[in-house]
Order: structure tokens, then sequence, then C-alpha cells
């Protein structure tokens, strides 16, 4: 097994996950079979706690796996499908280690960082390494690590200290380290500056790395006198031009046109097995989105707006559907508690300001999140959506939003609400899952890819999905549509169109008569991947309105 291990200096935030997500892609490009590490070094044991706020999005893999998002970055970049395994945290180590301890493995030793957990570490990543991810049988020829937090942090020191351990003992052929590093410009100077990197650097190989290509961010193309002076100072014969670009899908063209590939290949001595790399598919979708000209409005109702990674996969999979109709999407971003009666009174400019955006767009999308902040704002969203006729998707709590609505405004239900924000609520439409826990958090939702079954192959969902008899999607939920206010929703007119494999789980929803009201229980967005865009976000059916 060949490692490629990307870490980060001088300060987080640089872009690493998208970084190592593009070597991935120019050695795929490359003919070489790519599977993907993400380490992260805090304590948590997975990412299923971590308020988005905190972290960013938790995405969720197909064995239920709640992961940090770069592993969302390397599944759409990559096209391959991790593992819970394929994130490694402090926590899942020190409790791997405790465990052995306790059961007696140790055999009476005194249990240590070193060798103990380092050696947890090291016999996690050459296990996950070999596992095969891209659907074909053996493991990969490259396995692409990317340590998270920055060089220097106290928590990542037994993970680099691993590392080190590592490129020992699989010898220099098979380990190549490519430091991320900032090259900042003072504004009074207009000088890139190479000292911030020069320090980071010393401080990786004062721990034992030495780094074999520099992947330099920054908001210009490096000049060469600025490249010789880092290859100078840092004993680095590569040094890598990161600059900022129109998109994300730039970043493998820039390492190709600067021959990264050719630095890491030889590095791991693959010159003579790897061939040119055909990035033919990634010019043309960076190109395509660079010459998009029409644009569509989609209102994002929701609670954690402030921080855009929070939904980095839903934007993905608007990104990814937009350019398949020739469109540039333009995110219209509404704080849900921003629409509420109560925002009118404290803040009336910023009340109407949300409500003049939210008319303003051509599509509503209410994606998931968790506690009763901004409900009552995305049950308005859904209602306007409802009354207007303006195509309004609704994933995970945006589905149990519709249903709220519906309950209130059409069955005339006027406390119907989600046993999550109202306990007490007299007409419960949502409830929490009987097989949920009500004592723990983590990992104790219903979690991964799980069937949903079409009832009705002529409803909009089925046609967008093919007409298949059943889907397979990933969840992320503990509070579920009651199902014994089915039979009434149904009777009104609000059509479950998708059920789970026992019939008693509502998945889909649809409101007929409206050009485009779907909700859905799971999330399209985390199988979304550019050039295969999640059916759900935009259909190629012939006359079939949808989202966009």
């Amino acid at each position: 097994m060949k490692y490629v291990v990307v870490t980060g200096g001088v300060v987080s935030g640089l872009g690493k996950g998208v970084t190592a997500s593009s070597i991935g892609v120019v050695l795929k490009a490359c003919g070489l079979r790519v599977t993907s590490i993400k380490i992260d070094p805090y304590l948590n044991t997975d990412a299923g706690t971590i308020s988005p706020f905190e972290h960013g999005e938790v995405f969720v893999l197909d064995d239920g796996g709640e992961v940090d998002l770069d592993l969302g970055n390397y599944e759409r970049f990559l096209d391959v499908t991790l593992t819970r395994d394929n994130n490694i945290t402090t926590g899942k180590i020190y409790q791997s280690v405790i465990d052995r301890e306790r059961r007696g493995d140790y055999l009476g030793k005194t249990v240590q960082v070193i060798p103990h957990i380092t050696d947890g570490i090291k016999d996690w990543i050459t296990s996950v390494a070999v596992i095969p991810v891209d659907g074909r049988v053996g493991p990969a020829d490259v396995c692409v690590i990317e340590l998270g937090g920055t060089v220097g942090d106290i928590e990542s020191m037994p993970f680099i200290e691993a590392l080190r351990q590592l490129s020992y003992s699989v010898g220099q052929e098979n380990f190549c380290l490519i430091h991320v590093s900032l090259v900042p410009v003072l504004g009074v100077v207009g000088e890139q500056k190479t000292k911030p990197t020069q320090h980071s650097v010393r401080e990786l190989r004062a721990l034992g790395l030495t780094p074999h290509l520099l992947a330099c961010r920054s908001a210009q193309p490096l000049l060469d006198q600025t490249k010789e002076k880092l290859s100078q100072f840092c004993h680095a014969g590569n040094i890598l031009s990161i600059h900022d670009v129109p998109n994300i899908w730039h970043v493998p063209l820039l390492l190709r046109y600067q021959d990264a590939h050719n630095a890491i290949l030889k590095q791991l001595n693959l010159l003579s097995i790897a061939g040119p790399p055909d990035i033919q598919e990634w010019m043309k979708r960076a190109e395509t989105f660079d010459n998009l000209t029409e644009t569509v409005k989609v209102a994002m109702v929701g609670k954690y707006t402030g921080l855009s990674d929070s939904y980095l996969s839903v934007l993905k999979a608007l990104l990814h559907a937009c350019i398949s109709c020739s469109l540039k999407p333009v995110i219209q971003w509404v704080a849900a508690s921003d629409l509420e009666d109560e925002k009118a009174k404290e803040a009336p400019q910023v009340h109407a300001a949300a409500w003049e955006t939210l008319k303003d767009s051509a599509c509503i999308l209410v994606p998931g999140g968790f506690g009763n902040r901004g409900t009552e704002g995305m049950i308005l969203a859904a209602k306007f959506a409802r009354e207007n006729q303006v195509p309004y998707l609704g994933i995970c709590l945006g589905m149990q939003i519709s249903v709220i609505e519906f309950a209130r405004s059409v069955l005339g239900l006027e406390k119907a609400n989600s046993a999550e924000f109202d306990p007490d609520t007299p007409d419960p439409v949502v409830i929490f899952m009987p097989e949920g826990s009500r004592t723990h958090m983590g990992n104790t939702m219903r979690l991964g890819s799980r069937k949903t079954f079409f009832c009705d192959h002529n409803c909009i969902t089925s046609k967008l999905y093919n007409n298949s008899d059943h889907v397979d999607e990933r969840h992320r939920h503990r509070y579920e549509v009651n199902p014994d206010s089915v039979e009434a929703l149904e009777a009104a007119g609000l059509k479950f169109m998708g059920k789970d494999e026992t019939g008693r789980r509502m998945e889909i929803l649809e409101l007929p008569n409206h050009p485009f009201y779907v909700g859905v229980q799971f999330h399209p967005e985390f199988k979304s991947r550019p050039g295969r865009p999640s059916p759900l976000f935009t259909g190629k059916e012939e006359g079939l309105f949808t989202l966009f």
C-alpha cells in the first residue's frame, strides 16, 4: 500500500480536505485506485453530537457512520463509498485501546501513549487502507490520509508520531507527505510572506516528518521568487501554488498543470504503472460552471445559515443539479427565525427583508436540523410555498415541517406539532421513533442507507427515480410522522408516496395539484455526485415540472 499524507500548518480552514480530495482525483485520473482516511484529533468518538456551528455538517455514510464533512468531499470527488472506519478520531483510538486493556490484551503492561496509542493508530490506518471502497475487488493502490487540525496542536501529537513511525515502517518509496500551508500577503507591503510556512515546516521537521511537497494557499498564484525562497528554506523541491479559483473543481486542474501527480508518483515509485492523467471531465465541468449565465434563486430556510458548511452537501447537490440544467445557483439564505412573528416585533426590518428574500426566490428548500429554534419560521415558509404554488423540497426536518403546517392549516389542528418541539402537544403529528434512545444521543438515531418503497409509480418522486420499485437513500433522524395521523392527512389531500419496508414509516410525501411540493425523510444530498446529481434536486422526465 502507498500512502499520501496531507497535513496543515499556520491556520486551520485552509482547504486540506479539498486539496486531499483533488490529489485523489489526479491520482485516479492516472489509472490508480484510491481510498481515503480522515483523522480528526478531537476526543469525540464521531461527529454525530457536534454542533454544525463547530465543525459544519455531519456527513452520513451508507453504514450509518456520522463523520466529518471532508469524507463527503472524498466521496463526491472520488465517487467512492466510504465506511465509518475511514474516519479516525482520538476518541475511537483511545476507546479501542482502553477496551483492549480491559480485556487483558496487553498482558499486564503499563499502557502508554507510546507505543500503545501510536500502535493503535498505525494498526487502524493499515487495516482500513486495504478495504475496497470503489466497488471492485482487492485493495486500492494509494491511500490518501488527511490529518485534521494544524501541526503543533497538542491533540494531534500522537497522530504525528504514529505517521512518523508509519513512514519508517513502510519505507520512503511508499510514503509521500504533502504539507498545506498559508502564504499571506500583507496589505501594506503587498509582498507574499513565506515566514509562516517556514515556521510551520520547521515545526513539522522537529517532529520527525519532512514534507515532499508544499501546497501553498494564497489569494494569487505564487511568484517564482516566492517558490524559490520556500524551496530553499523549507528543503522541499516541489512547491505547489493552490491559489483562489472560481470554483473548487479547478483545484485538481491546478495540481495537474503543476505536475503534482508526477512528483507524487515519483516519490511513490509508481511512474512505471501510472498513465498520463485523463482529466478532461473535470476540465469540462469547471469550464461549464464558469460560463453559466442564467441564474436560479433558491431560498435556503434553515437554522444554521450563519455557517454555510452546516449545509455543505445540500449546497453541493444543488450545484450538481443546477449545472445539469445549465443554471447557476444563487443561494438566498433565510434564517428561519427571521420569518417568525416575534422577529417582526423585535427587528421589523430584518423580518421584512427575510420575507422579501423568500418571495423573491424561484423555489424553497428546508433542510434537516434538530431542536425547536426557527421551526415556526420554517412552517411559515412551507405554508407560503404550498399556498402560492412555489416549488418546495423538505429534507428530513423539512418534511416533518410540511406535515405540521398541513395539519394546522388544512386539518384545522391549531396546536399540531412535533413531540420534539412540544412534548405536550394534543396533536403530535410527528413522534419519537419507538426504537430510539431517550438517554443517549450518540449513534442512537435511524442512520445509514435504507430502502424506501414507492406506493404509486405515477407520483413525481417515482418518475424522478426512473420508476424504480424502491430507492436506497441515507437517513439521520430520531423523529418520524405519526402513523396514526396518516389517514387523516391523506384524506385531506397530503399523499405519502414512499414508505419503509414495514409500511408504517412515512418516507416521501407529495401534494397533488401543486407543481412540486415534496418532502422526504431521508437525505438525498449525501449521494449526489458531480455529473450524477440527486434525482430529487433535478429530474429529466419529459414535461415533468421539477425543483428547477
